[in-house]
């Protein structure tokens, strides 16, 4: 059975389209710009038959075609957000642009002989997470090849340029940290934002340690963050909840998250070692196990806040020992 039909018309004749996710997050924003040939649409969603059947019931409902579809622009590698857009094209003929950085990681999780799986697989393991729950992240992870497929042909689209879009020229802003290569889209006229995952409202973005990438990317989020704080936004576009206006303050509550965040995690360590494991479960709970979805984040997750406190000298972290199974995590004696 479908799930209720969301779309909502905006400013300049732009569409909102929430289409369904089959996880917490419930949908995902996909936007349709009308042009002088067409609509681009930017973020098409997750491949699954209710998402389809939501874009059909969309279209049909505005009085479109999938022929209409001129462009597709993918703001980052995430599945819920480029998952489709292989799909698309094929119902289309429209181009995918994403940044280079961002197919690359796609390709890496889906691309044929990925070893991501394995390799995230045995980071848990190293970080103390029982084998059962890694077995059945992995499985999670396998699940996902049917839910980007197709995978679509891409060009590029590179940070520093600009970009036309409805009629406006785009600064092409790059926003690593939680998806790297990921892209923010501004506006300067209108003052308006298009922040993928990299700003949301009431919820924050996940940012995760991903094997053989970003050693810091809790770092690298936070300056991410602080550089577009410097964009003067009267309307940000995101890519879960709605529209919003506070930009600015939105950012600064998210960077303040993340400092609690650190801090409790360093209280945690002061009372005994940990290992990432251990923390996760300390400041999430052990109801995960039994959802692997959000249990692969929320360890990536504690995991990039360990690394965090490690860099700044917070923390030490130690191979296992007899007490333990799995790297783990002390609070540095110098502090």
């Amino acid at each position: 059975m479908m799930q209720e039909l969301h779309t909502t018309k905006l400013a300049n004749g732009w569409l909102q389209v929430k289409v369904p996710l089959p996880f917490s997050l419930k949908w995902v924003n996909s936007y349709v710009i009308p042009e002088e040939n067409g609509y681009t649409l930017i973020d098409p969603g997750l491949r699954t038959d209710e998402a389809i059947e939501a874009w059909e019931a969309a279209l049909a409902l505005h009085q479109l075609k999938w022929t209409d579809i001129a462009r597709i622009i993918v703001t980052h590698q995430h599945p819920d957000h480029y998952g489709l857009s292989g799909y698309v094209q094929e119902k289309s003929g429209a181009p995918v642009y994403m940044s280079r950085a961002s197919h690359a990681y796609a390709l890496r999780l889906w691309g044929e002989g990925s070893r991501f799986a394995e390799q995230l697989k045995s980071l848990f393991v190293e970080h103390g997470m029982p084998q059962e729950l890694v077995d059945a992240i992995g499985e999670n992870l396998t699940s996902f090849v049917q839910m980007v497929s197709p995978q679509p042909k891409v060009a590029y689209l590179e940070a520093g340029g600009t970009l036309a879009i409805g009629g406006l020229d785009w600064q092409l802003i790059d926003a690593p940290g939680h998806a790297s290569g990921g892209l923010c889209f501004y506006q300067p006229e209108r003052r308006w934002m298009i922040c993928g995952d990299q700003v949301l409202p009431h919820i924050t973005p996940n940012v995760s340690v991903v094997p053989d990438e970003d050693e810091r990317p809790l770092a690298t989020f936070l300056a991410s963050l602080e550089e577009l704080a410097g964009y003067e936004v009267e309307l940000a576009f995101p890519g879960h909840r709605d529209p919003f206006d506070d930009f600015s303050g939105r950012i600064q509550e998210l960077i303040s998250h993340h400092g609690r965040r650190l801090v409790r995690m360093a209280e945690l360590l002061a009372e005994e070692p940990r290992t990432a494991f251990d923390m996760c479960e300390a400041l999430f709970g052990g109801r995960l196990r039994s959802n692997p979805h959000n249990l692969r984040f929320a360890m990536a997750e504690t995991l990039a806040h360990l690394y965090e406190l490690v860099r700044q000298g917070r923390a030490i972290y130690s191979p296992a020992n007899s007490c333990t199974s799995g790297v783990y995590y002390a609070i540095s004696p110098t502090r």
